[in-house]
């Protein structure tokens, strides 16, 4: 891993330790995302922001520390949102209380989530863990871009950043700045009235100029991608994830399970286009949404059959208009055919797998980062139960709990 990641979990060491609260869960029933078991009349211990240990109910908690009896809800890990814009204090704390504790940012202004990944790693901000992107590698660059690189001016206008030097000169400056991967963008926008989303942006060749800078530093690459020229270019091309994927042929799926490309489909934004409010409310873009729905889940499923590896995403910014959370993603995921389980470990290992944090978070397991959410009910026999998030841990620190807890006074 690159250097920078290194200084940031020296840095969630540190402030787990100042800042997480030790807390014994007893009486949980913790589910095993890895072979969806469920074990009952368990006791959680959490020390130091990490899982201490897991045991049966037989033994006493720990003196002095404070206990909580789940009195048989249900444990799983927090949940990992692969897509989200969010750029802003309030917005992250909204994800969190949703139940994620860890999210990919896929683009902000000024390098705004940089600097939200390095806040909340070191304690200082209440969000889920970040993965951080900057900029997105596009034929134009948000006009913030060049405010922040000014060297790279002469891109600046219409339609400049082509050609495999200026790529790879956009790719080396957004990477200088400390994201933990590139995100380009291989077709057009879907969530522009004027724009085509089916429209190919970049050929292999820029593509892989794009993925072998990136590599300089160690990190991988995102690609948006709706049509299916631009997705299989970025697919041969290297990239890391597909996001989207609407219209990607039986072909391009095939290549992507051979290749282990993961895919984020991101349904349910696509059902947002298609109603009113929410992240988009435009007359324009519901026609639009109404045909790219019955496609994209078609896509997703075709995905699924064929052993493409899904990973739960929202492309949502939090905000205080937004109505899709990742309990909506994962709806929509069981809507195509897979199972609760496997939506949950879209949202959980698989997730984890594509961020390179496996063997930090993403299952129930000790001594893995105490990122943990509590429900009612069994999620793995209603996926929909994950919308009533009753207990949020994130990094060992409880930051929500609500609903009815007999006598019992809720964590503040």
């Amino acid at each position: 891993m690159r250097n920078v990641l290194a200084v940031l979990v020296a840095a969630t060491l540190l402030a787990t330790s100042a800042f997480a609260q030790d807390v014994v869960l007893t009486n949980a029933n913790v589910i095993d995302v890895t072979d969806g078991s469920v074990r009952s009349g368990v006791t959680v211990v959490v020390r130091n922001g990490r899982i201490a240990s897991i045991g049966d109910g037989g033994s006493a908690p720990p003196p002095g520390v404070r206990t909580v009896d789940l009195m048989g809800r249900y444990l799983a890990p927090g949940l990992m949102d692969a897509h989200v814009h969010v750029g802003s204090a309030a917005d992250a704390q909204r994800a969190l209380f949703s139940g994620v504790t860890t999210m990919r940012s896929m683009g902000t202004s000024h390098y705004a989530d940089v600097g939200m990944r390095d806040l909340q790693a070191a304690g200082y901000l209440e969000a889920p863990q970040y993965l951080a992107a900057g900029y997105h590698v596009r034929p134009t660059p948000a006009e913030a871009f060049f405010q922040d690189h000014p060297e790279l001016g002469h891109l600046y206008g219409t339609e400049k950043v082509h050609g495999e030097e200026a790529l790879r000169a956009m790719t080396r400056a957004i990477v200088s700045r400390g994201v933990d991967f590139v995100k380009t963008n291989a077709t057009e926008r879907a969530g522009l009235p004027n724009t085509d989303p089916r429209k190919q942006f970049y050929s292999e060749a820029e593509l892989r100029a794009i993925v072998d800078e990136a590599a300089t530093a160690g990190i991988g690459v995102s690609a948006h991608a709706h049509g299916d020229a631009g997705g299989s270019a970025a697919v041969r091309a290297g990239v890391r994830s597909i996001e989207h994927g609407t219209y990607l042929s039986t072909e391009t799926l095939t290549l992507m399970a051979e290749r282990g490309t993961f895919l984020t489909p991101t349904i349910a934004i696509v059902r947002d286009l298609t109603i009113p409010g929410g992240d988009y409310d435009n007359a324009v873009l519901n026609i639009r949404g109404r045909h790219m729905l019955p496609r994209v889940q078609e896509m997703a499923r075709n995905a699924h059959e064929l052993g493409v590896r899904i990973v739960a995403g929202t492309d949502t910014g939090y905000g205080v208009e937004s109505t899709t959370t990742l309990a909506h993603e994962l709806i929509e995921l069981v809507s195509i055919g897979m199972s609760p389980l496997e939506a949950l470990r879209a949202a959980t290992t698989n997730t984890a797998e594509l961020f390179g944090l496996s063997d930090r978070t993403g299952r129930i397991v000790e001594g893995l980062e105490a990122d943990l959410i509590v429900l009612e009910r069994n999620p793995l026999e209603d996926i929909g139960v994950v919308q009533d998030v009753l207990m949020v841990i994130s990094d060992g620190k409880v930051v929500v709990q609500r609903g009815d807890w007999p006598g019992q006074r809720p964590i503040s």
